[in-house]
C-alpha cells in the first residue's frame, strides 16, 4: 500500500505512547509500519534528499504535531510520553485530522507563527505534513511558506528543549546568543547572583559599558513585579541597560512597565530568543540548503 502521510500515523501513534512509558521515537517506525502493512522496499524509500527513510521522516512529522497540540511531550532526546489530554483524545476521538488539531489553542499559535493560514506545499522534504499548496502559489512562493512552517517548528522545538534544560545552563545560553550576536565577553552569575542579576555582558570589547542579564526558564507569563524586582536591582549596580529573557512570555503590565523606566530594559521572550537562535546559529545546525538560480541573460548577449 502507499506510504501514508502524517495524517494517518497520529492517532497510531499517540496509541503506541499508551502504555505509562516514554516511547523511544525510533522505536515506533517498525510497529507502525507493521500496522500499515508496509513492504520492505515502502520501509527503506528514502526521500527526495536521500538523507533519511520517508516513512520515518514522515513518522517523525506526526510526533511534532501532537507535541504541538499538546497530547504528546517530549520527555528526552527522542523520547516523547501521551499528556493527560492524550488520554483524553484517545478516549474521545478514532482519528485525528488537521482539524482536530486546530482545537488546541497551542496548535493554532504555531499555525499563527509560520505568517500564513494558507495550506502548506508537499514540495519539499521538510514539508511531507503539510497540505497540498494551492494552484494560486507560485513554486518559489510555495517554498518560501515551507521554509516559514519549518522556522515555526523549530521555533517550537527550541522553547521546548530551552525549559527542559538546568536553570544554570539556560544562563549560559543566553550568554552565548548576545555574546554570538556581537557583544564582548559575558558570564553567567550562577548561584553568586546578586539582587536578580543572572549575568553581564559587555556591550563593547573594552567593557565600558556592561548590560545586565536576568535569564527566567519559566512556562508562567513573566509579570511587571518580576520586571520591578529586576530594575530595583540594576539600580543598585547604578546600571542603564538591562535585558530580561524568558523562555515564555510578557503579560502587558510588565510591557507596560518598562516603557515609562528612565533604566532602558529589554524584554525578550520565548519565540523572540528562539528567532535569534536560529538567525545566529546557536543550539541549531543546517540540514540542508536549496539553491534558487534564474537564467543569466548577460552571458547570452552577443557582440
Amino acid at each position: 500500500m502507499p506510504i501514508p502521510d502524517f495524517h494517518a500515523l497520529m492517532y497510531p501513534l499517540l496509541q503506541l505512547a499508551d502504555h505509562g512509558e516514554p516511547l523511544r521515537l525510533r522505536d515506533s517506525y517498525a510497529p507502525l509500519a507493521d500496522a500499515f502493512a508496509l513492504s520492505p522496499q515502502e520501509r527503506h524509500q528514502l526521500s527526495p534528499s536521500g538523507q533519511q527513510y520517508l516513512f520515518n521522516n514522515r513518522v517523525t512529522w506526526a510526533a511534532s504535531y501532537l507535541r504541538k497540540a499538546g497530547l504528546l511531550e517530549s520527555c528526552g532526546r527522542g523520547l516523547v510520553a501521551i499528556t493527560p489530554q492524550g488520554y483524553i483524545t484517545l478516549r474521545e476521538v478514532r482519528h485525528i485530522d488537521m482539524a482536530y488539531l486546530m482545537g488546541f489553542e497551542s496548535f493554532r499559535e504555531f499555525r499563527r507563527r509560520t505568517g500564513s493560514s494558507a495550506p502548506r506545499p508537499r514540495s519539499l522534504e521538510m514539508s511531507e505534513s503539510f497540505e497540498e499548496v494551492p494552484d494560486c502559489l507560485t513554486p518559489l512562493e510555495s517554498m518560501e511558506v515551507s521554509w516559514r512552517a519549518i522556522r515555526a517548528d523549530l521555533e517550537f522545538d527550541l522553547i521546548e528543549r530551552m525549559q527542559q534544560i538546568h536553570p544554570a545552563r539556560f544562563e549560559q545560553l543566553v550568554i552565548d546568543v548576545l555574546m554570538t550576536m556581537g557583544y564582548g565577553c559575558g558570564e553567567s552569575a550562577g548561584q553568586s547572583g546578586d539582587g536578580g542579576i543572572d549575568g553581564i555582558i559587555n556591550e563593547d570589547p573594552l567593557g565600558l559599558e556592561t548590560i545586565y542579564l536576568q535569564a527566567k526558564r519559566w512556562v508562567n507569563p513573566v509579570g511587571r513585579p518580576d520586571i520591578q524586582k529586576f530594575s530595583g536591582a540594576l539600580s543598585g549596580k547604578r546600571a542603564r541597560k538591562g535585558v530580561f529573557i524568558t523562555t515564555s512570555q510578557f503579560t502587558r503590565e510588565a510591557q507596560e512597565y518598562v516603557t515609562a523606566l528612565e533604566t532602558r530594559i529589554i524584554l525578550i521572550d520565548g519565540p523572540q530568543l528562539a528567532r535569534l537562535m536560529i538567525d545566529h546559529n546557536v543550539g541549531v545546525s543546517t540540514v540542508d540548503r536549496f539553491e534558487i538560480k534564474r537564467l543569466d541573460s548577460d552571458y547570452f548577449l552577443e557582440e
